[in-house]
């Protein structure tokens, strides 16, 4: 059986109960992915199954959850026309926990034998069976390792996405086999667990990859971020967002993410 036949045996075991209240309520969906019980909460607009819906994936750092990511980024609240998805992590060992405890996302593609690559081809999947999913406006974000997981995404699956959003992570895997894709990051100058200077390293590979014109523009400022766009004559811009904090995720960062994913889709 090949791996695409594999993927699609994965998602077929799926339940779902309500989460929330009835306006922008969410949906737990669990997939048997491997023997391991994985689960998401998704917010499903009312009419995803007859009209084109934009799709958005959200991927929280180590040690969150998908219940607290959904309550905090509330993109259901500030993007009610997209589909969007927490899935939630494994327990995965990383630099601020190295025995394992605390659940996170795989740091490089071929990681943990592909383990949430496999998850978000069975959640893609199913989702694309089931409602009336824009080819054209999928879109990946996340935070820490989070936003790690995300650039993977960009590597493994970049096929799939208008536009990744990763806040206060980095390409710990480089940008292999990547392709030109619009990209915003949001990094903290005082970041102590993924220092400023390895966050813009990645910025600047971006940048490269995407044939970004050397100098920017002012691009959104919200609060104490500040976004400054390089533009691509491939479509593929750089937003780089700014801000004088640390490793956390800024209160303004989810309406800039909103924002940037609505200027982008796959022709």
């Amino acid at each position: 059986m090949n791996q695409a036949a594999r993927v699609m045996l994965l998602a077929v075991a799926l339940c779902s109960f309500a989460y929330g209240a009835d306006k922008g309520a969410l949906e737990r969906m669990e997939w048997q992915i491997e023997g391991v019980t994985r689960d998401a909460l998704i917010y499903v607009p009312v009419n995803a199954k007859e009209q084109d819906t934009p799709l958005l994936f959200d991927f929280h750092g180590h040690g969150g959850t998908a219940k607290n990511a959904a309550t905090r980024h509330n993109f259901q609240q500030r993007w009610p026309e997209a589909m969007v998805v927490y899935m939630q992590g494994l327990p995965t060992a990383g630099k601020t926990d190295p025995q394992g405890v605390k659940p996170g996302w795989q740091a490089r593609v071929g990681d943990l034998n592909d383990r949430d690559l496999k998850f978000f081809d069975a959640v893609l999947e199913k989702l694309k069976k089931d409602y009336k999913i824009d080819a054209a406006r999928i879109y990946c974000t996340g935070h820490s390792n989070g936003a790690v997981f995300t650039y993977d995404l960009w590597s493994a699956r970049g096929a799939t996405f208008a536009a990744v959003a990763p806040v206060a992570g980095v390409a710990l895997g480089g940008f292999n086999g990547a392709k030109p894709l619009p990209v915003l990051h949001i990094a903290g100058e005082s970041d102590p667990v993924v220092p400023f200077r390895f966050q813009q390293a990645t910025v600047n590979s971006a940048k490269t990859l995407n044939g970004c014109d050397a100098t920017g523009v002012p691009w959104m400022t919200s609060g104490a971020l500040v976004g400054t766009e390089f533009k691509s004559k491939a479509g593929a811009a750089v937003v780089s967002v700014v801000f004088p904090g640390g490793h956390t995720y800024p209160d303004e960062a989810p309406e800039m993410i909103v924002k940037f994913f609505k200027e982008h889709h796959k022709p």
